[in-house]
């Protein structure tokens, strides 16, 4: 319904859509763009793919590109046109939350915004793990002073559309199993792992999609 609706206010003029099938994350998500052409009325439009990006580094989107084949098997996997390849740091632990504060203090020691990305359900394991570290949590009112901390904890459900310039990704087994089914999970860790502008760091006990072992 929502194509429909953009597709009734563009019947005279030209539009242009675009989107990442991989992270559709909704019951309603596009999976095709045959069908979401359909919608929007118009079956015969031209479709240009788009597989090189700026934003996430080489070595952080080749790892993630990996669940391409599963969550988006229509897909080319992407390539990073940047000279920097990035930080990639996979981090087998006994207990992903109990890693964290060490993980969280040596990532807020870094220059530039750091994203905490933990599974919905995690959330209030995450907060006493987190312990006195100073954080601010997407979706809450902060009790932090403004730039006191510079480290956000993020919801998986709410990182879809942000950036961090340094990602710490805990526990992605929790992250996967929060979801209604496994498809939608892996295409939740997509996002997830997405985020990083410079490094991502991935805490896992090594329960990880079978795409990523």
């Amino acid at each position: 319904m929502a194509l429909r609706a953009v597709g009734r206010r563009a019947t005279t003029g030209s539009i242009t859509v675009l989107g990442d099938l991989a992270q559709a994350t909704t019951p309603w998500g596009a999976r095709d763009w045959g069908v979401a052409l359909g919608h929007l009325g118009k079956p015969d439009a031209a479709v240009t793919e788009l597989t090189e990006g700026f934003r996430v580094p080489g070595a952080v989107i080749e790892y993630a590109a990996r669940l391409l084949p599963a969550i988006a098997p229509g897909l080319t996997a992407p390539r990073s046109v940047r000279h920097s390849r990035g930080d990639l740091d996979l981090r087998l632990v006994p207990d992903p939350l109990r890693a964290l504060a060490a993980a969280a203090t040596e990532a807020a020691a870094r220059e530039g915004t750091v994203g905490v990305i933990v599974a919905d359900a995690q959330l209030t394991a995450v907060r006493r793990a987190l312990g006195a570290i100073p954080y601010t949590e997407l979706g809450q009112a902060s009790t932090t002073e403004a730039f006191e901390s510079h480290l956000d904890l993020v919801p998986s459900s709410l990182a879809k559309g942000l950036e961090f310039d340094h990602v710490l990704l805990v526990d992605p087994g929790a992250i996967v199993a929060a979801e209604a089914d496994e498809l939608t999970g892996w295409r939740r860790l997509y996002v997830a792992l997405t985020r990083a502008v410079t490094s991502l760091v991935v805490l896992h006990d090594g329960n990880l999609p079978e795409p990523l072992l």
